[in-house]
């Protein structure tokens, strides 16, 4: 399955119809998981997505604006609160944090579900939505023809509207990709450091905006808060980090096509995240974007014949890439110097040559086990020698 998203450009009447369908979406949203808590508590009653979905009819009957808006899609809104105590229980189960299933605000709840054909379709370039009407859209880029169209997801982002079309494309098996294989060291530094030597430096989005952002925040700060003006400033703050994430997403997007286009093996570290972002390091981390970018990554290499493989980061920047020796150095030592055999590098540049040569080592073994003593002879001649960084 996968997302298709583009930007919608209703008019007055038709955002007004938008906000007015959402609000109650919400309202069954909230009054479902409403139901589920009060039977439980007072019977121990446990009510299903049958039960609730049975009782729409007799909803529409009595509230009159329910009957004017699509029926599948209060099927949706139910089966996303389905989906919510399915998850809840699940974490239950695994011993996680649960986080029960809660009411949504109106700030919460910004989306709403169609199937397509039933309240939802394409009519002449447009979008045609059950009691709103047709609504513009830029097609940035056209849907293929041979897919087979599942959902249409309204998306409320901030201020803007958005229409995501969930789509089933078919499994292409073309030839084998004949690019060289690669491996890649991210960094906060740079970005990406390429076995081939190439350097991509973080842009760093946030940075660039933190003095925007922080004359917003004063402003919304010296404003009386929920009032017309708190509002207004705090939707300009909201826009603004809307911006940068979708700079930090195009930025993705563009690399990770180009690196599945290009490579036929890409040797990625398993870094701890997740761990990361809640260090000192939090905003540059959150800045990189990394999980995003290999979340990119992992779905663009299956149709194009390449691979990704994660390989163990242990020592990929302490060890030569040449000599295979450990050259022990701190974080703020940027070049690799190895005194055994003389070579000098930049030092994301050495662990990502580490990185390819643990990948191409695990191909290599029908067992799956990695060693370091016989990972210099495994990276091609080709990728050892490039030496000089080049940026894109």
């Amino acid at each position: 399955m996968y997302s298709f998203a583009y930007r919608l450009y209703p008019n007055r009447s038709q955002t007004l119809a938008l906000e007015w369908q959402l609000e109650l979406h919400r309202e069954l949203y909230d009054s479902a998981i409403e139901e589920r808590r009060e039977a439980w508590r007072r019977s121990r009653v446990s009510v299903n997505y049958y039960l609730q979905a049975n009782q729409l009819k007799a909803v529409r009957e009595t509230r009159r604006e329910f009957a004017e808006i699509n029926y599948s899609a209060c099927q949706q809104t139910l089966r996303r609160v389905n989906k919510a105590f399915q998850n809840f229980f699940r974490r239950i189960r695994l011993s996680q944090t649960p986080g029960c299933p809660r009411l949504k605000s109106r700030a919460r709840f910004n989306s709403i579900s169609f199937v397509f054909g039933n309240g939802a379709a394409r009519s002449y370039g447009r979008l045609k939505i059950q009691g709103i009407g047709a609504i513009k859209v830029k097609w940035h880029r056209p849907i293929p023809p041979d897919t087979r169209i599942k959902q249409v997801i309204l998306h409320r982002k901030v201020d803007r509207w958005y229409a995501t079309f969930q789509i089933e494309l078919p499994k292409l098996t073309g030839p084998q990709h004949q690019g060289e294989p690669v491996g890649i060291d991210l960094g906060l530094r740079n970005l990406l450091a390429l076995s081939n030597g190439e350097l991509i430096q973080t842009p760093r989005y946030h940075l660039q905006s933190e003095r925007k952002l922080r004359v917003q925040q004063r402003r919304v700060s010296r404003r009386k808060q929920y009032s017309t003006g708190w509002r207004k400033a705090a939707r300009l703050v909201a826009r603004t980090h809307s911006h940068i994430a979708s700079q930090r997403r195009d930025l993705a997007h563009k690399l990770s096509r180009r690196l599945a286009d290009r490579f036929c093996l890409i040797a990625v570290e398993d870094l701890p995240i997740k761990g990361l972002s809640r260090t000192r390091l939090s905003k540059s981390v959150h800045d990189a974007g990394w999980a995003q970018l290999l979340l990119l990554l992992d779905y663009k290499v299956e149709n194009t014949g390449s691979r990704v493989i994660s390989v163990n980061r242990h020592l990929t920047s302490q060890l030569c890439s040449n000599s295979g020796i450990i050259v022990k150095k701190d974080l703020n030592v940027h070049p690799h110097v190895c005194p055994n055999c003389g070579l000098v590098l930049d030092r994301d540049v050495n662990a990502a040559r580490n990185i390819l040569k643990l990948a191409l080592n695990s191909l290599g073994r029908s067992d799956g086990s990695i060693t370091w003593a016989d990972t210099p002879s495994v990276l091609p001649e080709a990728v050892l020698s490039s030496e000089q960084s080049r940026h894109w």
